[in-house]
This record gives structure tokens, C-alpha cells and sequence, in this order.
């Protein structure tokens, strides 16, 4: 079959027009709709009716070895096909002049399923001969013409899968589309080839041909002729594809939105005209960035519909740029300089390496320890459609740096919008490294250089260049204004900073902790989770800043011999958790704090109760409990005993120990012994989300979990407060629930841990 194909829709053909034509699902359904209709007709025939249709189609079989096809011809007619008169198994053939029942000799013990098959093959066929006729451009008539062909030689073979025998085996690239982004380009018109080479030089119109071609054989055309298996293109095609229509099909999805802005409710117009282009564009970021994580595999392995991840954040979208770098924002910090020690242990470095984007992390299957007063999901996910909405009061987030701003804000907003890049760089013996890098690494060279005048500058250029070095460069308008050098141990498990600065006219725009975020997330995504460095005194408090300390994870075993050490610096070191999104930390920081903020109203504006002034006062009371006063409980406040904490963490444990021993041993502790199960308590785990047992409590008393006793009686509350949730007050487990908290506290007071 010949590769090629693009169409412009024609009424009563398939629909396959100019690109953008929105869902293709109109001309197709209608086309689909009607052969569907004309096929359920036919089946509904009398099996004589079937034959004939079948027989003009199907190779003769009568004596003397006639080779007539079918008086159906294989090559279409210059002129569109005129409409068949009735035939019957009785008339002669138009092409052998034997009798048309010659030609269905074969049928005459075929199954009824297997005989109705093969009509809507015949169906199809018929369809596909008018398409070629109908078509004007030539890619998709030739498409036509060549399925039309293979279908008819499937009616010739008794409806053997040659169809599948002829075509490409989907799919075509991987990860699929469906694995990035999903459903936007399932029922897009795809333009024709002809139509692209109209575009700018530049194009793979080769490809993209290919590509459109596929596109017809595999999704377009089994919309209307279902003899052809279908496929949903998000399924078949990967990158590719995207990458080739998506500017075309963002820009017509957004006119189309504008010209039927009108005909949407309120709320949806909103939505559509304010977030819709802002998705758009970080969509495209993520389509042209060669280091985007949508398209690795097991970026969406794991992930739980309806949860909002961990390091999820909602934020501005970048604006789209066709650039393979990442990008980001920041906003104050100095550089400061480390060094370095001989190493005996090769660590080969390619010549460039591009920063990767921070790849999403799965959830875990196992469920997360939940926490004292975590809040519903389905709260959070309201709020957080509060907070980024336009209208409300917070607003969503801006371009505009408030006087809060983290450090690495501006930085990030930098990279965003295109004007700073990082990439991972290095020297390499194995192949000679592009001009453009090796520019990059004179430039850190250099700026080593000037912020490091204690270092030599022989000493500098060595390291820079060495191949067993990297070096995370900071570029800005094509230059070199920092970097961090370093050199990773991946079999001690560490990686040493060897250098780090940033020029002096670019400091104080946090570039600096921008800069290490991003060398955190490299690490992680290499497995490598400790930093160590040498620190002169002038850096000491940027790596602070950092999160680097004195207090070295690492065991010595495994540096030592491997770094040197450094007279008049400091070695500091920084363990880092690959569950944080370094790059985007402050961002969820922010939104927490938002999010915060804004459940703190919502509880306000819910406990907002005028209660009459206490009167008690007036008759000579003196002071009353706090518990006493209307409305103290409705705000969430529990009567806890002040007492003293104490400082002795083997005292607390002993008299934690004892404590949990009474409440076991009492005689009503009975249901609270170990974790409830779901066969003896159906939906518990639907409606108390934090359960809590004296189990349980027992190991995170082992494992010295309660450093203080307001850990402790937390969580002995809390199973008080579950069994209340549960059961009603009638029950036995209600009322055991009641006896037990009496008893606690009063073992609780006798230890002395609150006030009696």
C-alpha cells in the first residue's frame, strides 16, 4: 500500500478536511450512519438477496478454470459509479457471461454470520469507491483507492485478515499521546500534506505525510467503514505527531472558543476564556521540551484518580516557547565556593547533558500515614479552585514578586518565561564536544575564576575540564553567569560540590538557590542522595541556607580517601528527599500557606455565634472553667491539662510505657486492642479516615514516636473520638469508649503530666 494521503471533506465522503475542523465526528458519523443503516437492511435480506450482492463481487467457479473477478471492477471508472440495477443469481455475469450463481458456489455452506461479514465488507468497498471519486486531493485519493483495493481482494479471499497482513502494526511510537496528554487530539481533522507544504521551509513533510497517511488507514476512515480495525489516535501515535499539529490545533481551538464565547453558561465561559489558554500554554512547553517527564512511561504508573498528589502545584503556566530547556524562577542569594579533593574512582561524564524536568513521582500503593486534624480531600480540592480563581480574593498567582516572595521566585519566573536556562555540561575523552560547549565551559572557567580569587586558576580550569566532572551551568542570554561543579560517587552514595558561584553582577536574584534546586533533582533522579562540600567561611551561610549542616550523614567510610581535606574550610553536608519537587517547593510552601488561610475563614465564618454575656460575674462568682463558656467549645477547643512536659526523653518513655499498660490492662479496652477489620466493621474505613488502636500505639511507643505527651494523649484521643464517630451512643462499644477515657485521665493526672 502506497504511503500518503490528505483530503478536503466532501458531502456524503468522510470526513476528512482542513485541519482544525474541530471534531472530525460529523461528516464521519453522518457517513457512518449511513452505511450502518444500509448494512442493517441488508442483513435483514433474504439469504438469495445476499448472494447476489456477494456475487458481483466474487471470483467465478464455473468448469473450464474461468477467471473472471466479478464483473465489479478492481480499478475504479474514471466517472463516478452509477447505481446498480437489480441482479439476479439467474442473469449472466457481465464479465464471463456464466451465471451469477457460479460466482456464490462457495457460500452455499458458509455460515449466516460469516455471509453478513463479508456484505459489510461489500458495504465498505462500495463507500471507499465513491470516496475516490469524490476526493480532490490526490495523498487521500490514493489512500482510498489503495484500501479500496485491499478490501476488495479480502471479499476475494472469503474475508481473510488481509487487512491486517498489509497495514503497519500500531502503534507507531512510544510512550502514546494517551500517555501525555489525552482525548485532545482523539477526533481532530488533521490537515492534508498539501496543505502543510503551503507552511514554512522547516517541516518534516515527509513524515508528517507518513504520519497522515497512518492517520486515515487507522483512525479516520474505520469511523465510517468498521471492516477496518480503529484505533483512537492518542493510542497509535506518540510525540510526533503532537509536536506536528499541535500549534496549529491550539490556535484554532482558541479562535473557536472566542467565536462561541457567547453560547456558554457563565461559569464555563470563565473557565474556558481564563484557564483554558493558560493550560495551552504549559501544555506546549511540555510538547516541544525534549526533556518534558509526560513522555516517559511510567509517568502516569501509579497515579490515584481523584487524589491530588503530594508536590502537585497550581500555579501560572509558563509561557510556550519552541525550546528543548527547562525553566524556572528564583530570588536572593550569594554563591559560595568549595573545593575539591583528588578521586580514584572514574565516573565517565557525557559531553552535554541537558537538566531534565522534575520527573512526577508515583504514589505509593500503600495507604500514608495519616495525621491529628488532616483534612478531607474533597475540602482541599474546593479550596484550592477557590484560591486560583480570578474573581476571589486571594487571586491566583502572579508575575509580580510580593514582599514575601521565596528566595528562588524571581528566578523561577525567569526560567519560565525562557530568559535563563541550566544544563548539566562536562568534558568528555569519548567524543569531542560541540563549540557551543566548550564555550560554556571557558565562560565557568572564568566565572570561577573572578568569585574564587583564593583558588589558582590552573587549579580551576583542571577541574572544570576533567572528565570525571560536571558542571550544572546557569546560561542567560547565551552566556555563562554560574555554575556549580561537582563530582559524583554513585558506589559511595555521595556527590561532591566542588565549585559554585555565581557572577558578582547577577547575585542577589536567587540564581544561587535556583541553581542548587536543580542540582538536588538531579541527583534524585540519579539515586545519589548526600552532597558534601567544603566550605570557606564566606559560604558557610549559603549552604546553611540550603540545607546543608555540620552534622554529616554520610559515614565517614565511605569518603574518606575519597575527598581531601581542606585546611580553613568546613565540611557540611546535605541529605536529600526524593520526595520534594526542590524546583517548586516554595510554590507548594505558598499555597499550603493559602490554603491555610483560607480554611481558617471558612472555620470563622462557620463558629461566627453572638452568645449573651455571662452574667455569673454580677452574682460573686469569681472565675468559672473555660469549658463553661458558651460557644468555647464549638471552636474546637478540648479541655487539656496544662501540665509539665518533660525533659528526660527515658523518663517520658517509662511513664508512657506505664500508663499504656493501665489503659490495656482495664477491663473495657477490649474493642480498641487492635486494628478494626472491615469484615467485622463494614465502611469503617469509609467514615473514620485516621484510625487509631492501642496496637498500634504500642509500636510508635517502642519506636520512641512520642517525644512529648501531646503526641501521646492525641493519639488516645483519638480512638475515643473514632469509636464515638462510629458507633451510636447506645451501643457497648460507645459506652466502653466512655469508661476507658474516664480511666486514662485519671491515670494521666496520677502521673502528673496534666494538672489535677
Amino acid at each position: 500500500m502506497s504511503e500518503g494521503g490528505a483530503g478536503v471533506q466532501q458531502q456524503g465522503s468522510p470526513a476528512v478536511g482542513a485541519a482544525g475542523s474541530a471534531p472530525a465526528a460529523p461528516g464521519a458519523a453522518a457517513g457512518s450512519a449511513r452505511i450502518a443503516v444500509k448494512k442493517a437492511q441488508l442483513r435483514c435480506s433474504p439469504r438469495p438477496k445476499k448472494l447476489e450482492k456477494l456475487g458481483v463481487y466474487s471470483a467465478c467457479k464455473a468448469e473450464g478454470a474461468c477467471k473472471c473477478n466479478g464483473w465489479k471492477s478492481q480499478n475504479p471508472a474514471p466517472t463516478p459509479p452509477r447505481s446498480d440495477q437489480h441482479m439476479s443469481l439467474t442473469e449472466p455475469c457481465r464479465s464471463c457471461s456464466h451465471a451469477l450463481a457460479d460466482h456464490v458456489t462457495h457460500l452455499e455452506n458458509v455460515s449466516e454470520e460469516e455471509v453478513n461479514r463479508l456484505l459489510g465488507i461489500a458495504l465498505d468497498v462500495e463507500y471507499l469507491y465513491t470516496c475516490v471519486h469524490r476526493e480532490e486531493d490526490a495523498d487521500t485519493k490514493q489512500v482510498y483507492f489503495s484500501l479500496f483495493k485491499l478490501l476488495r481482494k479480502c471479499i476475494l479471499q472469503m474475508g481473510k485478515p488481509v487487512v491486517e497482513g498489509a497495514l503497519e502494526s500500531p502503534p507507531f511510537e512510544k510512550p502514546s499521546i494517551e500517555q501525555g496528554v489525552n482525548n485532545f487530539i482523539n477526533y481532530w481533522q488533521l490537515e492534508t500534506p498539501s496543505q502543510r507544504r503551503q507552511r514554512p521551509p522547516g517541516d518534516d513533510a515527509a513524515g508528517y505525510k507518513v504520519n497522515y497517511t497512518r492517520w486515515l488507514c487507522y483512525c479516520n476512515v474505520p469511523q465510517f467503514c468498521d471492516s477496518l480495525p480503529r484505533y483512537e489516535t492518542t493510542q497509535i501515535f506518540g510525540r510526533t505527531l503532537l509536536r506536528s499539529v499541535f500549534t496549529v490545533m491550539r490556535k484554532q481551538l482558541l479562535e473557536q472558543a472566542r467565536q462561541e464565547k457567547d453560547k456558554l453558561p457563565p461559569e464555563k465561559r470563565t473557565l474556558i476564556l481564563t484557564h483554558f489558554p493558560k493550560f495551552l500554554s504549559m501544555l506546549e512547553e511540555e510538547v516541544y521540551s525534549h526533556s518534558s517527564p509526560i513522555w516517559r512511561e511510567e509517568f502516569l504508573t501509579g497515579s490515584s484518580s481523584g487524589q491530588i498528589p503530594v508536590h502537585t502545584v497550581v500555579s501560572a503556566p509558563p509561557v510556550a516557547r519552541p525550546q528543548p530547556y527547562s525553566s524556572s524562577p528564583a530570588a536572593v542569594d550569594p554563591t559560595g565556593s568549595a573545593s575539591t579533593s583528588p578521586v580514584r574512582r572514574p565516573e565517565p561524564s557525557p559531553a552535554g547533558e541537558k537538566r531534565k524536568a522534575p520527573e512526577a513521582l508515583p504514589q505509593e500503593d500503600s495507604k500514608r500515614s495519616r495525621l491529628m486534624g488532616d483534612i478531607p480531600m474533597e475540602l482541599i480540592n474546593e479550596v484550592m479552585s477557590t484560591i486560583t480563581d480570578p474573581a476571589s480574593m486571594l487571586g491566583p498567582e502572579t508575575s509580580l514578586l510580593s514582599a514575601h516572595s521565596a528566595r528562588d521566585e524571581a528566578a523561577r519566573l525567569e526560567e519560565r518565561r525562557g530568559v535563563i536556562e541550566f544544563h548539566v555540561i562536562g568534558n568528555s575523552l569519548n567524543h569531542k564536544p560541540n563549540k557551543r560547549i566548550l564555550m560554556w565551559l571557558v565562560g565557568l572557567q572564568n566565572v570561577f575564576s573572578h568569585q574564587l580569587p583564593r583558588m589558582p586558576k590552573q587549579y580551576i580550569t583542571r577541574l572544570v575540564f576533567d572528565t570525571k566532572h560536571k558542571t550544572l551551568s546557569l546560561i542567560k542570554d547565551g552566556r555563562v553567569i554560574g555554575g556549580i561543579c561537582f563530582r559524583m560517587f554513585p558506589s559511595q552514595g555521595f556527590t561532591e560540590i566542588v565549585f559554585c558561584a555565581v557572577t558578582s553582577n547577577e547575585q542577589v536574584k536567587g540564581y544561587g538557590t535556583h541553581l542548587m534546586n536543580h542540582l538536588k533533582e538531579y541527583h534524585i533522579k540519579h539515586d545519589i542522595l548526600n552532597f558534601l562540600t567544603y566550605a570557606d567561611e564566606y559560604a558557610i551561610g549559603y549552604f546553611k541556607k540550603q540545607g546543608f549542616s555540620k552534622d554529616i550523614k554520610v559515614p565517614k567510610a565511605k569518603y574518606m580517601g575519597y575527598i581531601k581535606d581542606y585546611e580553613g574550610a568546613t565540611l557540611m553536608g546535605c541529605e536529600l528527599n526524593p520526595s520534594i519537587p526542590y524546583t517548586e517547593f516554595s510554590i507548594i510552601i505558598k499555597k499550603q500557606k493559602e490554603i491555610i488561610k483560607k480554611l481558617i475563614e471558612r472555620k470563622q465564618a462557620q463558629i461566627r455565634k453572638v452568645y449573651p454575656g455571662l452574667s455569673c460575674f454580677k452574682e460573686g462568682v469569681r472565675q468559672i472553667p473555660i469549658e463553661n463558656i458558651p460557644g468555647i467549645r464549638e471552636t474546637g477547643w478540648k479541655p487539656v491539662g496544662k501540665g509539665k512536659e518533660m525533659k528526660d526523653p527515658e523518663q517520658l518513655y517509662g511513664t508512657l510505657k506505664t500508663i499504656l499498660q493501665h489503659v490495656k490492662g482495664h477491663q473495657n479496652a477490649w474493642p480498641f486492642m487492635e486494628p478494626v477489620k472491615k469484615t467485622e466493621a463494614p465502611g469503617y474505613y469509609q467514615v473514620i479516615r485516621f484510625p487509631m488502636d492501642l496496637k498500634t500505639m504500642s509500636e510508635r511507643l517502642k519506636s520512641r514516636y512520642y517525644s512529648t505527651r501531646k503526641l501521646f494523649m492525641a493519639d488516645m484521643q483519638r480512638i475515643f473520638t473514632n469509636c464515638r464517630e462510629y458507633n451510636p451512643p447506645e451501643s457497648k462499644y460507645y459506652k466502653c469508649a466512655n469508661l476507658l477515657e474516664k480511666h486514662f485521665y485519671t491515670k494521666i493526672k496520677e502521673a502528673g503530666l496534666v494538672d489535677k
